[in-house]
């Protein structure tokens, strides 16, 4: 597999420096996409033409945020005082944006030295393949956003690519669904059996078997995901009771510690020691939603992976930086760094 080159190695070097033996290591596995982002008055009607009053291009992808996240948030603006080695796996294709994006990832800390060039010379015959693209439109007065996705590389990432995890073993592995189900599903395995804790994101949601829970560090989900994944109703997170049934059914099914995001609400979670909260949300002027859940990821990952790891205060702690990103625009540019939260 060929991986991906670029001139800025921030993201080696960052996390690398002396003492880095000493860093807990995170590794995502997931998307890495160029959002092409139009900002509305609303959202558009069937057949209804909008002229935007904005438009950027940018990097972004569940994975890839989540990536930025972690090294954003583990080190200052100057990418200095790492508190974690993060690197990310993943596809992107032989075109303009691959560069971009692999370019943006080390900008911010990220170790890209596992992002796969497929359509490459050397790709061993996968050709023409694409960087995965996201369209996406805000609606500016509440800042809500609706996307379509076109996987192109990111689906090319397959089983055999993670019979055993690529790279050194991190200390948490983290995953979305934006690459194929199987293919997640095999890393699941493999992080299984080398004992790698696994926080999983399952969005865009769909069903995951049943063997895919069991002894799962983390999962964290929204409303509409957790009532996919659980086979309930949207409806029944409504109130604490319903919240606590949702949450006892992934607790039933082996995960450790469960999250779901409840926007405005906050955020409930549930362990399998039993401990459980509804946490209230932090407010904010609410811009742009894009890239607030994998903040939230981002900051929780980094408070899993500490030895003094508590839920309450990791929950609280996550909140605090997806409000931040919320109040900007963009996806990757708006997650603050650790200077910004101290």
């Amino acid at each position: 597999m060929t991986t991906a080159t670029t001139s800025n190695h921030a993201g080696a070097g960052a996390g690398e420096d002396a003492g880095a033996a000493r860093l807990p290591r995170i590794t995502i596995l997931g998307s890495l996409n160029m959002d092409l982002v139009s900002y509305v008055p609303h959202h558009p009607l069937p057949g209804e033409t909008l002229t935007s009053s904005h438009f950027t291009t940018s990097p972004g992808g569940k994975g890839a945020n989540q990536a930025v996240a972690c090294g954003k948030l583990s080190r200052t603006s100057s990418l200095t005082h790492p508190s974690a080695v993060v690197a990310m796996l993943g596809a992107v294709g032989s075109d303009a944006y691959g560069p971009v994006l692999t370019r943006s990832l080390a900008s911010y800390g990220v170790d890209v030295s596992g992002v796969v060039v497929r359509g490459g010379s050397h790709d061993n015959g996968v050709n023409g393949a694409k960087t995965g693209i996201a369209i996406i439109v805000v609606d500016e007065p509440s800042g809500q956003n609706r996307i379509i996705l076109s996987p192109e590389a990111n689906h090319s990432l397959r089983p055999a690519d993670f019979a055993s995890l690529p790279g050194p073993l991190p200390d948490l592995l983290i995953m979305q669904l934006e690459i194929p189900l199987d293919t997640v599903l095999q890393a699941l395995a493999a992080a299984r059996d080398a004992s790698v804790p696994v926080l999983l994101n399952p969005a865009p949601a769909q069903p995951l078997p049943e063997p895919a829970y069991r002894g799962l560090a983390h999962l964290v989900v929204n409303e509409t995901e957790a009532a996919i994944l659980s086979g309930c109703s949207e409806s029944e997170l409504d109130d604490l009771p319903g919240m606590e049934r949702i949450g006892a059914i992934f607790i039933a099914r082996g995960v450790r510690n469960v999250i779901i995001t409840l926007g405005g609400r906050g955020v409930y979670y549930v362990t399998e020691s039993g401990k459980s909260a509804l946490v209230q949300a932090k407010k904010a002027n609410v811009v742009d939603t894009t890239a607030a859940g994998d903040t939230f990821v981002g900051s929780y990952a980094l408070a899993a992976v500490k030895p003094d790891f508590d839920i309450d205060r990791a929950v609280r702690e996550a909140n605090r930086a997806a409000a931040i990103t919320v109040s900007r625009k963009g996806a990757q540019v708006s997650i603050p760094w650790k200077d910004e939260l101290e």
